[in-house]
């Protein structure tokens, strides 16, 4: 590394010049305290962990989502299914995907993320694949179960691994960026489904909805190789080919500056259950974000609404999709301003609270068409999930296990109420109406916003209690422990330690 690289700022500043004060503005907004040499490492990152994480998950909401595009086109008349079989066979993949987020993601702080979720990849595009060749419900139930088990671990482990390498200026727009990846996903499907529909329906003698199944799982099996050799793994153990040495030592003391702790050093026993269970944290965030999850679900019947209101197969599949991409830009925007503004707070409840208008059209299903269009077409305006795991990280950066688990418990206790819950309150044969399923959203939206406000005051209760001299006492700790390595790494780390300002 040349000295160069080494001249940084001593102390945070604001942007100077116009090309700081835009990129400070439109991407990272220490990226004006940073040496080229970090640059290029963050460039690096996104381009090992964002490439993988987002195709993974596009290809994971893709194969998820695209049950309800098969449903209304053919597959309900195919497999003859006049009950609750579809509500079924969406619990059959939520059970699984429930069940195995926690044993899961504890997987990858003790196996190389890039090995496990490679397996885990390539498992869900067989099951996707062997879709196409269901004949009635019961082998749909269970494939769907096979494709929730093996897709469980992603999404949670992709949120460990990205808030274990990047710092608060950087981690919620890559969270938001690799969430709208699922809203892509979600909203492809559509458009894939339509395009099937009107080029391969009965092609070689199959159906279009079988066709469906067939295209999906030859495109995720490849995105399952990309993760095997693009996934940096962890800070404390990557061999990443696109990582120098002095990188993956610089990138493991950046980590560890940032107050991350890294895998091992607790080990996975009893006493991380005692400090799961006693600590306000764990409950918080688990009860806040799995009423959060079950706030979102009306939008998931959209089509089937569509489907009754008269509408054609193609436009079942794209209208949805529309709404899909303005949940995507929606979500970027929610990450994006959080780390500029530096708010997690503010970007979790104000999403949440203008939830409160779509769910509350649905609750109260007025005669207009225009109105309940309006209602599904912007209910996904709510989803923060990016800023609120990006909080989650932040405040438990200090203990590496608990943050897995409680990242974990957080997707997997939401998914395993909804393994159950639209059964009771969404059934099919209440459609299109479901006047159990959309007044109960609303009335989880107000309690997701009542729990955020808790958060918060806890959040800030917790900052008042820890003493000043504590933490000046471990800053300057962290920054003697840091010069004691070579003068490049010191300066580098300190920069980020001592004068970025939370």
């Amino acid at each position: 590394m040349d000295k160069d690289q080494a001249a940084l700022a001593p102390e945070w500043k604001k942007p100077e010049t116009f090309k700081e004060k835009l990129l400070s503005y439109l991407w990272d907004a220490d990226n004006h305290l940073k040496t080229p040499f970090e640059r290029k490492l963050v460039r690096k990152l996104d381009f090992g962990i964002l490439v993988v994480a987002c195709l993974g998950f596009f290809m994971r909401y893709l194969d998820s989502a695209n049950l309800a595009n098969a449903y209304v086109s053919g597959m309900k008349e195919d497999l003859v299914l006049n009950g609750n079989e579809y509500t079924y066979m969406g619990t059959c993949y939520t059970v699984a995907y429930a069940l195995f987020q926690i044993p899961g993601t504890m997987m990858v702080t003790r196996v190389r993320p890039s090995y496990f979720l490679f397996a885990c990849e390539v498992g869900w595009g067989i099951f996707t694949f062997a879709q196409a060749g269901a004949q009635n419900a019961g082998q749909m139930y269970a494939f769907r179960f096979c494709v929730g088990l093996f897709e469980a671990p992603f999404f949670p482990s992709l949120l460990y691994v990205l808030g274990s390498w990047y710092n608060k200026y950087e981690l919620a727009k890559r969270m938001a960026i690799f969430h709208l990846s699922g809203s892509l996903g979600s909203a492809f499907g559509g458009y894939l489904q339509a395009a099937i529909y009107e080029t391969l329906d009965g092609a070689r003698g199959i159906a279009g909805w079988r066709w469906l199944y067939i295209v999906c799982g030859c495109m995720t099996i490849p995105c399952g190789l990309a993760v095997l050799f693009l996934l940096p793994d962890l800070p404390s153990n990557s061999r990443a080919w696109y990582l120098t040495e002095e990188e993956r030592d610089f990138a493991l003391d950046r980590a560890v500056a940032s107050g991350k702790s890294q895998p091992g050093e607790r080990k996975i026993n009893l006493d991380l259950v005692k400090r799961m269970f006693t600590s306000w944290k764990w409950y918080a965030f688990v009860l806040g974000y799995t009423i959060y999850g079950i706030s979102c679900q009306a939008g998931d019947y959209f089509s089937i609404w569509l489907k009754s209101a008269g509408y054609s197969v193609a436009e079942r599949n794209v209208i949805p999709s529309c709404a899909r991409l303005l949940n995507a830009l929606c979500i970027f925007l929610w990450g994006f301003g959080s780390d500029l503004s530096g708010s997690r707070f503010a970007f979790v409840f104000g999403p949440l609270a203008y939830g409160l208008l779509p769910t509350g059209v649905l609750a109260f299903w007025p005669k207009s068409q225009g109105f309940k269009l309006f209602a599904f077409f912007t209910s996904g305006v709510q989803l923060m999930t990016a800023v609120f795991y990006t909080w989650v990280n932040e405040i438990n950066a200090g203990d590496n296990e608990l943050r897995a688990i409680t990242i974990s418990s957080m997707n997997g206790v939401q998914y395993a109420i909804s393994a159950w819950l639209p059964i009771v309150i969404f059934p099919q044969t209440m459609a299109p109406t479901f006047r159990r399923g959309f007044p109960a959203t609303f009335g989880f939206v107000i309690a997701g916003l009542i729990i955020i406000v808790g958060i918060k005051v806890l959040a800030d209760r917790d900052a008042r209690r820890r003493p000043a001299t504590v933490e000046e006492a471990s800053d300057t700790q962290e920054t003697q422990s840091i010069d004691e390595k070579s003068p490049v790494d010191g300066a580098a780390i300190g920069t980020h330690q001592d004068g970025v300002k939370g």
